[in-house]
């Protein structure tokens, strides 16, 4: 920190592959509450729990508050949350006594993108609709992740396919080399809904009408008796990914090509 209470930037190296995979071998068999600590006492304030508010990332929030009252929680308002997302930021505000850092994406980006394919584009393709993730949800934390050394998120292995193999401890590549930890990455569904209940950690609503996996209001449906719990996120779809494109790089030629489309020119319109 600096005198005047600001942070300074990142160290150009905080950890290479070789050592990040030792930790994570390290905390591989051990409860998250172990990595947290350590990640605290290493990184704090440059490390944050980012949250969509589901009730993985809520359950470590709970975790994290237990060793470090003032940790710090990260979230992105797409401008598309269900109402309940919003009440439940607030209950969380309330019983944890913190701050919730809220990030927007850019005005300009949604502007450009809105009046060049509409309100509802990710309907219409899947590409439109990483773009829109991109634009509503990347772009924002990717500003956010450039002033931390490491983040914290609610992944799983068994949440679907693309995250089978994430360990505990993971160099963060797409985001400049800082760490990337999953403290729950070992748990299961059933674990971490026993942890809400004997904690009594604040849940969302839509969790009681179907929901599984919550995003954006447009995006998310309940999930039906038998399915995937991410199969209720772009159900539309065929053979796409199930990922904004916040923990999975996506490369798909022509989205990438649309990106810097719209955020070059938004950015230009902003010169002007």
């Amino acid at each position: 920190m600096s005198l005047n209470g600001e942070l300074q930037p990142r160290r150009t190296e905080l950890m290479d592959d070789q050592e990040a995979g030792e930790w994570a071998i390290h905390f591989d068999d051990r409860p998250p509450e172990d990595l947290l600590s350590w990640a605290f006492e290493r990184f704090h304030p440059r490390l944050a729990i980012v949250t969509s508010f589901q009730i993985d990332t809520l359950v470590l929030l709970d975790m994290a508050w237990r060793i470090q009252p003032q940790v710090r929680v990260i979230t992105v308002d797409t401008g598309r949350l269900p109402q309940e997302t919003y009440e439940l930021m607030d209950a969380v505000r309330d019983k944890y006594g913190i701050t919730v850092e809220v990030l927007f994406p850019e005005a300009a980006h949604v502007e450009k993108m809105v009046r060049k394919h509409g309100v509802n584009l990710f309907r219409k393709s899947v590409e439109l609709r990483l773009l829109c993730c991109h634009v509503r949800k990347v772009v924002p934390l990717t500003r956010a992740l450039q002033q931390l050394d490491a983040w914290i998120t609610g992944l799983r292995r068994d949440q679907w396919a693309t995250r089978a193999n994430i360990r505990k401890v993971e160099i963060d590549h797409d985001h400049g080399g800082i760490l990337k930890l999953n403290p729950l990455a070992d748990w299961t569904e059933d674990e971490v809904w026993e942890y809400a209940r004997v904690h009594d950690v604040p849940i969302h609503k839509l969790y009681s009408q179907g929901y599984k996996s919550i995003g954006c209001a447009p995006c998310t449906r309940p999930v039906l008796p038998g399915e995937d719990s991410r199969a209720g996120r772009w159900w539309w779809e065929t053979n796409a990914p199930k990922e904004c494109g916040m923990h999975c790089p996506i490369e798909t030629g022509g989205f990438e090509h649309e990106v810097a489309a719209i955020l070059g020119e938004a950015a230009q319109l902003d010169k002007d």
